[in-house]
């Protein structure tokens, strides 16, 4: 049976209102026969009178006025698919299978399909999968390009729900010939085509325009000219400051000096692309002028990119350029944002032969503590014998000052555990000389001085936790800085050059009190801290590193104590053989190898790091790659002698560390995918020029 149509909603009201006047009529005529009954009855009929005949006028145009009402709507719905079919905006409806229903005209011109094609969307943009139009997001916007143009895809849904509706019935609409059958619980996609073409070409051109700053240091103006005559020292100046103005100069730079040895450089952001490009040349081409001068100049450059205003810009500069200057030195750092990108910084750091900084570290971490009652010291997880000698010096300082100092250990490893049997209670240093991070977080309070040594990443130090408690950090470190790095420490005394954060307490101690006298098994620490990290005085050596085991040697440090408690066990042993027996040879230059976990091998980490150093003697080995699994991560040692700068490799694996001595940790990954990373990494460098074999 055909279902009979009728008004509904305010149609229905508004046809409806004359009858339901009746109404009123009749109500204010009940009192009206209680004063007039002739009224009354007149009232009476007139209403009856009024109500037959607006039924009647009711019915007898209800269906003339339904007809206009249709004739209106399909009217108007005509005009309605006109006006979307000549649309300027590109626009398409997609099945839920993801093939096209419909589009209009605009769409129809840009892809060059016909109207009737009705294949799949994603044979046209491959990038709005079938997976992006099953997202249940209320609106998503994809970038597609086509044909050099860029379009802001939006894709939404059409969902149809017809108030009313069973789930059997069929909704139909007809669009030159094609019929789309959808129940409540269906939906259509639709897809606009945004041209942002111009629009981003508008907000790259006003990218290109922004300003950018940089800061260029010389890092060893002083060190440079001491190693030339008198008289060449200005023409040696005069060269490097036309280098560099050439070099800018050609890429419409502003350059300012503002020192001796500093320049302030201003460009455009359009020419830090072709800089990138060409990696900083400028860093080699200063190194080949030749004057006389026995040591090569080099440079340190700092760039600031920001979209907010100039003090952010130059303030990031200025943090670039200290970065860059905390590596090392001759390189390149680029702050954009929390993006930090680096160029350069692949010749070693030259040594500075004065100790005035040394004395003034000394003299500022005195004062540090004359204020304070308590003093923590901690260095990296998985302490090794840099960090305990340090934080040993460290201890010594502070009960110089008279004040209670604690070091935090948590794990104590085979190779250290000897070393740290020399400081028991027996031998007249306090129980709690040694705590735990635990212990520590209880301990500490916002008074107390937390000095980190052998590390200068939050992350790796023993306990991060106490960082965040501690106001008062200072930090020794002989590691270069990476863009995750101890912030707000009053004290930092980071030198790249020297061989060792011992080497630095050491000359740091011979300032700090008159009064200071290590004991033997004291200077024994820090001696055999710097025995380690310079792998017996063969690697990363100065005249300053000698001295300052000069210095050790004066306080009662014993070679022969030294070598025997720093000896390995058997299994230790073993292991390390087993890795350098298996190494891999790849590319004909890098030795890569995996230490093998076992059990009895305590401290599996050493004897990588270990490893690594061996397989440095066999020749044609540049730089060698120990991988250890260790406490559910992977750890890598590198080594290299001089031709390979490792800490660059391993920088772009997540690690650093120096030219020749780096490391990594690698998270969820087996040690096979980790050389395989190792290997894909070296590919990369030598295929970008970053590293030649």
């Amino acid at each position: 049976m055909k279902k009979r149509e009728s008004f509904k909603g305010p149609l229905k009201n508004y046809m409806s209102w004359p009858l339901l006047l009746t109404v009123p009529i009749i109500l204010l005529n009940i009192p009206l026969y209680s004063i007039d009954r002739r009224a009354g009855i007149c009232v009476s009929i007139f209403a009856a009178v009024y109500f037959v005949a607006m039924l009647g006028i009711y019915i007898m145009y209800r269906s003339r006025i339904h007809k206009e009402v249709v004739n209106f709507a399909t009217q108007y719905g005509t005009v309605q698919k006109k006006i979307l079919d000549k649309f300027e905006i590109p626009y398409a409806l997609i099945e839920d299978n993801s093939k096209i229903l419909w589009m209009n005209e605009a769409f129809a011109q840009i892809t060059e399909k016909d109207k009737r094609y009705h294949k799949s969307i994603t044979s046209i943009f491959p990038a709005v999968t079938r997976e992006l139009l099953e997202k249940e997001e209320k609106e998503q916007n994809i970038r597609i390009e086509w044909k050099d143009r860029i379009y802001r895809a939006s894709v939404s849904r059409l969902y149809f729900n017809v108030e009313g509706a069973e789930e059997t019935e069929v909704m139909e609409y007809v669009d030159e010939g094609l019929a789309a059958a959808e129940t409540k619980d269906q939906y259509l996609t639709s897809l606009y085509l945004f041209d942002e073409t111009e629009l981003n070409r508008h907000i790259q051109e006003n990218r290109e325009q922004q300003l950018v700053s940089a800061l260029v240091y010389i890092d060893n103006y002083e060190e440079a000219l001491e190693s030339i005559e008198e008289v060449k020292r200005s023409l040696l100046v005069a060269l490097v400051d036309r280098k560099v103005s050439k070099y800018f100069s050609e890429r419409d730079c502003i350059i300012k000096k503002l020192e001796k040895d500093k320049y302030f450089v201003v460009f455009r952001y359009k020419y830090l692309e072709d800089l990138i490009k060409d990696k900083f040349s400028i860093l080699e081409a200063v190194k080949t002028i030749k004057v006389g001068n026995e040591m090569a100049v080099t440079l340190s450059i700092g760039v600031g990119v920001s979209n907010t205003n100039y003090n952010q810009k130059y303030e990031f500069s200025r943090m670039a350029i200290d970065l860059a200057l905390g590596r090392g030195g001759d390189q390149v750092v680029i702050k954009e944002g929390e993006n930090i990108t680096y160029f350069g910084g692949k010749t070693r750091q030259v040594e500075k032969m004065t100790r005035v900084k040394a004395r003034v570290k000394a003299h500022a971490l005195r004062e540090l503590f004359a204020s304070r009652e308590q003093v923590f010291i901690m260095g990296h997880s998985i302490s090794d014998m840099d960090a305990f000698g340090a934080a040993i010096g460290i201890y010594c300082a502070a009960q110089v000052m008279g004040k209670e100092a604690h070091i935090v250990l948590n794990e104590v490893t085979s190779s250290l555990r000897p070393m740290k049997e020399c400081f028991t209670e027996e031998k007249g240093y306090p129980e709690e000389m040694f705590i735990r991070s635990e212990r520590a977080i209880e301990m500490v309070k916002s008074s107390s001085v937390l000095v980190v040594v052998d590390t200068n990443r939050p992350n790796y130090t023993e306990c991060p936790e106490i960082l965040r408690q501690s106001k008062n950090i200072v930090v020794f470190d002989h590691h270069r800085q990476s863009s995750d790095v101890i912030e707000n420490a009053v004290l930092s005394y980071i030198e790249t050059y020297a061989s060792s954060t011992c080497e630095m307490v050491a000359e740091m101690l011979q300032y700090f009190n008159e009064n200071i006298h290590l004991k033997p098994n004291e200077a024994d620490s820090i001696y055999a801290g710097i025995l380690i990290d310079t792998n017996n005085f063969m690697t990363k050596t100065g005249v300053r590193t000698f001295e300052a085991a000069a210095y050790l040697r004066r306080c009662g440090a014993e070679v022969t104590r030294v070598r025997k408690l720093l000896r390995d066990d058997m299994a230790a042993y073993k292991a390390r053989a087993e890795a350098v027996r298996h190494a891999e040879v790849y590319k004909g230059a890098f030795a890569i190898s995996i230490c093998p976990a076992d059990p009895r091998v305590e401290s599996p980490t050493i004897a990588g790091a270990q490893a690594a150093n061996e397989l440095l003697n066999i020749v044609g080995i540049k730089a060698s790659f120990v991988l250890t699994e260790y406490n559910e991560k992977i750890y890598i040692s590198s080594r290299s002698i001089d031709e390979i700068n490792v800490q660059l490799i391993m920088e772009r694996m997540g690690g650093g560390g120096h030219l020749n001595v780096a490391g990594a940790q690698l998270k969820d990954c087996s040690v096979y995918e980790a050389k395989r990373k190792i290997q894909d990494t070296l590919d990369q460098m030598l295929e970008e020029g970053d590293l030649e074999v």
